[in-house]
């Protein structure tokens, strides 16, 4: 079956869908046009959708499947305990199972608690750090996409005619975000050290926190470099301000997290995703000396942090049977399938003679549709050169097309993420898939 085809039953199910959700989806991530493909089942590296095509499955639920689908070893947890204990209104040993696993890992996670999402994994970090500094504002990277709570999503998708100075940009609140929330935060430029040193020093005696994504997505996993970082470690250092890291995405970096990676610890780390096997899970951890303040149970909490599926058995389980699943060894065989995907995608660009540039690191893989010699490491340069090349996006969405007709899903904007569940010949058919793929876009272009 070829995609698009409106005689499918993902096509009729959108149908249906547009009756019940405002234009058919709940989630706007796996929303694609003219119609999502609706998923039926997935076993390891494979998903196959409601009219039994199989591919394999480059998007991993954005990072959350890191074990590719339904692991006999996670199934395995998740059926015992669903056999125990679905959700209490009372701890459980899986959670204290799961906070050592991570606790052992992330070098500045020495206490943790859970929630339910990456987003309010952050959100929680950002509360806490408030509530430890009594401080009002918090420091982030411009373009940074941090989930979408209120503070975290300001100046996210900036446009040009509302960004500011490029070495101090302005804050920018997304539709349905106030301007009053937009003062509580000032935006600092990837990268750039000494930009970042002068508005933290601006900022001081304001500052509660600067959150920081050691890798962040929506610059082509662009990496925070040391330089960048340990500017930042100083200046929070010397004025009383706390360093929060969203390593929700960036854990893939490593077996000990981006922070084990730059050597730098955190003062508050936000997590998600791989820690919770595939199941909804988000976490906030810290020193031992914050964490401790913030939450003691002695007497009030300085910070309330509640929730009813917090730290719920089934996640719990399913993430500890992952945490274990996910070795170094792994974690270093992953990140070499990595290697080979992205030197094979490089190749073929050569050799096709398209317009387009991969980028990317360890299991994670940006696929941009543009020249190579462009500038693309800032949220700015992106922006510019879709402006300068507005046909950029339309030949991301046919090759992902492409993709799709030749047994591979990734998203429509180029990412690529890697599973455990993958081996060498998973990279085989997507090389071959993208090899087709980018001559076709030449060819395109010529014509």
């Amino acid at each position: 079956m070829t995609y698009p085809d409106m005689q499918s039953k993902s096509a009729q199910l959108y149908e249906r869908a547009k009756q019940v959700l405002p234009w058919g989806s709940t989630r706007q991530a796996a929303f694609f046009k003219p119609y999502p493909i609706y998923a039926a089942f997935g076993n390891g590296s494979r998903v196959t959708d409601v009219d039994g095509v199989e591919r394999i499955d480059y998007v991993c639920n954005y990072s959350a499947l890191m074990h590719g689908h339904c692991h006999p070893k996670i199934v395995e947890a998740l059926r015992k305990q669903a056999g125990e204990l679905l959700s209490i209104a009372l701890p459980t040993e899986a959670e204290v199972r799961l906070a050592e696993m991570v606790c052992e890992r992330m070098p500045g996670i020495e206490r943790i608690r859970f929630c339910n999402s990456g987003t309010e994994g952050v959100m929680f970090t950002i509360k806490a750090a408030r509530a430890y500094t009594n401080r009002p504002m918090i420091a982030k990277v411009e373009g940074a996409y941090h989930g979408s709570d209120d503070t975290a999503s300001i100046s996210t998708y900036p446009m040009p005619d509302s960004w500011g100075d490029p070495d101090a940009p302005d804050s920018v609140p997304p539709a349905g975000t106030t301007q009053h929330c937009a003062e509580d935060v000032t935006v600092i430029p990837m990268n750039d050290a000494e930009a970042a040193r002068r508005i933290i020093s601006e900022h001081r005696d304001q500052l509660a926190a600067v959150l920081v994504d050691p890798m962040v997505k929506n610059l082509g996993y662009e990496q925070a470099t040391p330089e960048f970082i340990g500017a930042i470690r100083e200046e929070t250092a010397k004025h009383g301000i706390l360093l929060i890291f969203d390593e929700v995405y960036s854990f893939r970096l490593g077996y000990n997290g981006a922070q084990g990676v730059l050597g730098v610890n955190p003062d508050l780390t936000a997590m998600g995703k791989i820690i919770g096997g595939g199941l909804p899970v988000g976490a906030v951890g810290g020193s031992a000396a914050i964490m401790d303040e913030l939450f003691d149970q002695r007497n009030k909490p300085r910070l309330e942090h509640s929730g009813t599926f917090n730290a719920n058995p089934m996640t719990m389980a399913a993430g500890a049977a992952a945490m274990e699943l996910l070795t170094r060894d792994e974690f270093d065989r992953v990140a070499a399938l990595g290697d080979r995907a992205r030197s094979g995608l490089a190749d073929a660009i050569k050799a096709s003679g398209a317009k387009a540039t991969v980028r990317g690191t360890t299991s994670v893989i940006a696929l941009f549709h543009t020249s190579a010699d462009q500038e693309m490491h800032t949220y700015r340069d992106i922006m510019t050169v879709l402006a300068q090349d507005p046909a950029m996006m339309e030949r991301s969405y046919r090759f992902f097309v492409h993709m799709l007709n030749n047994g591979v899903l990734m998203t429509p904007y180029g990412f690529m993420l890697l599973s455990t569940a993958m081996n060498e010949s998973d990279i085989d058919v997507m090389l071959e898939a993208a090899h087709s793929g980018l001559r076709a876009l030449k060819e395109s272009a010529a014509a």
